[in-house]
């Protein structure tokens, strides 16, 4: 698919699908809003501020003022369809970009001349890098930018492996921005507020500023182009065709990232912005060969999995090849999805229904039941292979839900369901000896969403509280211990008699029993029920937790050929438990766990500070391997002491930093604080 371009030569045709990306708070959802505007989509540009623009349609963005999720909205722009797909820029939410860039044929990464946002922007930059993802940066809010953008975007640099191209240099008068000249057209633009700029002759002090800046830009594509590069040797000014193939060939292969200025507030270089994608960006038909998609078949990449509670279930889908609408059966390669019933085209919470939506298009299925983020669906006899894999970022914290009413348990558990079901980077895990639901997330900021979620989306209002702590006791000395249970209430008694010899093992062994019983004293059939009622009395020590790394044997004891039972042995053994530990000098055990935390360079002091100050024994630090200007921290850490850890991380890396961890050993805590945590498990019992 590909049309006369209005510049010269071809450029790409048909419905594109653009990823609006970029830092927290760059702008993304104003220039969606301003995209919609300028296009005609919607009447009026609405503000994050207000509660009323097409992105951030959520109760809990609307709340928070910020995107919580991804928004997709269609609209036309000079005869093609283009589907935007507005990404959360908070590391917390990042999973929704992630899982949405494989099946788009380009980025606009939104960011501002602002060096503290340089950290975050190589995040988004990296994920682009790597899943080889065109992309052009809009340089948002220069209207606010002081008079050194082309200093700004030095630094912006060093967030990118890829040459920034600076494709628009700003007008100033009076020290605030009214307009641009274009460098590849060479044309003036002076900005008009909420309407077109005004084109005007390129000359005087414009002329020789542009100069320099337009030669910059030639050099950096000729990097890639010899017969550029040789005209602009013999000093030859090149055609203007052969500025903009170079340009969209360059972009297309991701050898630069053209820069393009603005201000989506005021829709200030939208228009440019638009055309730019129109000339430049790849279509479907680059996008399906980058993610080896090929023949007539069905073939779609679901981006995104909605719950809703008029509609049902909707899985939001790039359709790469074929075309898809309802009464297809579509399959992924580990199951069959179901039947399509509906097919939608969407902008923002709305969703209008539509026909069979084909190859290129972004549309919304529907009661494709068991279809899930990330899947490659299709529709051939052989399901085609994933297209992409999209992992979730390791989570960092966690928090223990349960229903507020226990009438809601089994509500609760279809809702935490749907709910990792629409965002794949929550976890919920079942702890078995707490019976604690525990649901992990990225951050703070996540965890309080997905609980509004549960109350606003699903019904079920919820309690949090921090997840136990996984606690051991042992012993540091032995003791032979007789438990014996007798017990008399007419007909038949109870009757168990044993002795115990307790032992401590070395750390890390576990729990063994031995029997020792010679001479029958005590038959070998109740020798299991003794082994059973000592592992269910070690279960809930003399400290309150579990009791592990110590040797039972059973040595001696007595029966009574009327009175013996099992039950009779299991409760004597557990009485031998319970009368011999508070004897064996018990002791409190915490998990230690493996920490590596993630950090722009200049914060690795302040995280061996934080590290410290949480009982972590530093082991060192590393550059952190393929990210110029960012360390690996390493230490070992209690695992109480990582509960809240990515708040602090967090703060002190501007939102960037994270970290993973596994458990390393278990070690014996005293003193102070093992005191508080015995008396806090007592009171809770």
């Amino acid at each position: 698919m590909a049309a006369a371009n209005g510049n010269g030569g071809t450029r790409a045709s048909g419905p594109r699908c653009i990823a609006l990306v970029g830092p927290f708070q760059s702008g993304k959802t104003t220039l969606l809003e301003a995209i919609l505007s300028r296009t005609g989509a919607i009447q009026r540009q609405g503000t994050v501020d207000a509660g009323n623009s097409v992105g951030d349609s959520s109760k809990e963005a609307r709340h928070h003022k910020m995107s919580v999720e991804m928004s997709v909205a269609t609209t036309d722009f000079m005869g093609d369809a283009y589907t935007f797909v507005d990404c959360p820029g908070s590391v917390e939410f990042i999973h929704d970009m992630r899982a949405a860039l494989p099946a788009v044929d380009a980025a606009v990464v939104v960011c501002e001349a602002d060096d503290k946002k340089v950290p975050q922007l190589q995040l988004i930059l990296r994920e682009l890098e790597d899943q080889n993802i065109p992309r052009f940066l809009f340089l948002n809010k220069i209207d606010k930018a002081d008079a050194k953008v082309t200093d700004a975007l030095q630094t912006l640099q060093s967030a990118s492996r890829k040459p920034l191209v600076m494709r628009q240099l700003p007008i100033f008068q009076n020290e605030i921005v009214t307009g641009f000249v274009d460098l590849a057209l060479e044309r003036v633009h002076i900005y008009k507020e909420h309407a077109p700029s005004e084109v005007v002759p390129l000359e005087g002090d414009n002329l020789d500023r542009s100069k320099d800046a337009r030669f910059s830009m030639l050099e950096k594509l000729a990097d890639h182009d010899d017969e550029l590069m040789e005209q602009l040797l013999a000093d030859i000014p090149p055609p203007r065709d052969k500025v903009f193939d170079d340009l969209a060939r360059e972009l297309r292969e991701g050898l630069v990232v053209p820069v393009l200025i603005g201000s989506a507030a005021r829709t200030n270089g939208v228009l440019r912005l638009l055309k730019a994608l129109r000339h430049e960006a790849p279509n479907v038909a680059a996008t399906a060969k980058r993610l080896g998609v090929s023949g007539g078949d069905v073939v779609a990449y679901v981006m995104k999995t909605l719950n809703t509670a008029h509609a049902g279930k909707m899985s939001v889908v790039r359709v790469l090849a074929g075309q898809v609408g309802d009464g297809v059966t579509l399959q992924s390669p580990e199951r069959e999805a179901g039947r399509i019933s509906g097919t939608f085209k969407l902008l923002g919470a709305n969703a209008e229904k539509r026909g069979p939506a084909n190859a290129g298009e972004t549309v919304a299925l529907g009661k494709l039941d068991h279809a899930k983020t990330g899947d490659t669906l299709s529709s051939g006899k052989q399901a085609h292979p994933s297209v992409a894999t999209v992992a979730p970022l390791p989570a960092v914290l966690s928090i223990a839900v349960a229903a507020k009413e226990r009438k809601d348990d089994v509500k609760l558990g279809q809702a935490l369901h749907k709910l990792v079901d629409e965002d794949p980077s929550l976890t919920i895990v079942h702890n078995p000896e707490t019976h604690e639901a525990v649901m992990w997330g990225q951050g703070e900021m996540h965890l309080r969403v997905a609980g509004e979620r549960l109350a606003d989306r699903f019904g079920v209002a919820i309690t949090t509280r921090r997840p136990s702590v996984g606690y051991n006791e042992t012993i540091k000395r032995g003791v032979t211990e007789r438990g014996r249970h007798k017990k008399q209430s007419g007909g038949h008694g109870q009757f168990g008699d044993v002795v115990l010899d307790i032992k401590p093992l070395p750390r890390g062994a576990g729990f063994k029993f031995e029997d020792k019983i010679t001479g029958g004293v005590v038959p070998r059939n109740y020798i299991p029920s003794v082994e059973e009622g000592v592992i269910n009395a070690l279960k809930h020590g003399p400290l309150g937790f579990q009791v592990v790394d110590l040797q039972v044997a059973l040595t001696d004891g007595s029966y009574h050929t009327v009175d013996s039972s099992d039950m009779a042995f299991q409760t004597a053994a557990r009485i031998g438990i319970v009368e011999g530990l508070p004897k064996c000098q018990p002791v409190l055990l915490e998990p230690i766990h493996l920490v590596e935390i993630v950090c722009p360079t200049d914060a690795t002091a302040k995280i061996n500070a934080i590290l410290s100050g949480r009982r972590g024994q530093i082991l060192g630090f590393d550059t952190r391997e393929g990210w110029n200007g960012w360390d690996v921290v390493r230490a070992k850490m209690p695992e109480t002491e990582i509960g809240d850890l990515i708040i602090e991380v967090r703060s002190a890396t501007a939102g960037v930093g994270s970290f993973t961890f596994k458990f390393d050993h278990m070690a014996e805590l005293t003193g102070k604080t093992a005191d508080q945590i015995v008396a806090a498990r007592r009171a809770a019992e």
